[in-house]
């Protein structure tokens, strides 16, 4: 059970997992890789097995986080993948000890992670992270939960910027707010903005290109987050299929 460290010098010549089996989005993981390179002066850490597969675990200390929450001291886990064929042999609790480790060493207060009520698309699972001694520290709408894992005994609880709550905006129309966190975004943005137009639409589309927009942004999870008269839709990455569907849900 080899794990990888990815850092500044391997980076250009190792996979980062998240597009792997995507052969049309390879082009795309170098918005990614951008990104973190940007983000290992600030205590990035990106682990992955020594592996064919989506098998890691991403971290940053929590004051660095593009997350709107306040939890000074803590890590946050910014994105923990376990798929596929690689799940039920001990790789995600492997690579949830590295990062426990970590933060021991560092003399952190604990974890901190985003998830949701149920299991949703690019959240981290919620009945995993309870089984592992995470608790709900914190709430957004609609379905947002903050959980940590302490490790220390009078650990201060995360909790979310006021900011991030409401699960609304004060925008009319398609507003679309996303981040190059994710390979993805910077191959299903334009798709979709593509199909909006084809139907005589528009979706405003804005990237957060900074931690201070992230940590200050309308949703918890800054990736990505689609919403439509003011209100938050989904943070699942739309596909051209998915995209149109909902345009034909909205009579479009």
């Amino acid at each position: 059970m080899n794990i990888i460290n990815i850092d500044s010098s391997n980076i250009d010549k190792e996979h980062i997992c998240c597009a792997i089996s995507d052969k049309k989005g390879e082009s795309c993981v170098s918005s990614k890789k951008n990104w973190m390179k940007e983000q290992f002066e600030n205590g990035l850490v990106f682990k992955r097995l020594d592996a064919k597969g989506k098998v890691f675990i991403e971290y940053i200390p929590a004051e660095n986080a593009w997350c709107p929450i306040v939890a000074e001291g803590y890590i946050f886990i910014n994105c923990f993948w376990v798929s596929g064929q690689f799940k039920g042999q001990g790789y995600a609790n492997k690579l949830l000890e590295e990062c426990i480790n970590d933060a021991k060493l560092q003399n952190k207060q604990g974890l901190v992670i985003l998830s949701s009520s149920k299991k949703m698309p690019f959240l981290s699972d919620p009945k995993y992270l309870k089984y592992k001694g995470f608790r709900i520290c914190d709430t957004a709408a609609p379905y947002y939960e903050l959980m940590y894992l302490p490790l220390k005994e009078n650990a201060i609880e995360p909790k979310f910027k006021d900011c991030c709550k409401s699960g609304s905006i004060d925008e009319d129309g398609m507003v679309l707010y996303y981040t190059n966190q994710c390979p993805h975004t910077d191959k299903y943005v334009p798709l979709i903005a593509e199909t909006a137009k084809s139907k005589g639409k528009s979706i405003k589309t804005v990237k957060i290109e900074s931690r201070e927009q992230a940590q200050n942004a309308s949703a918890p999870f800054t990736t990505y987050s689609f919403f439509y008269d003011g209100k938050f839709i989904t943070n699942e990455i739309f596909s051209e299929s998915k995209f149109a569907k909902f345009l034909e849900e909205k009579g479009f």
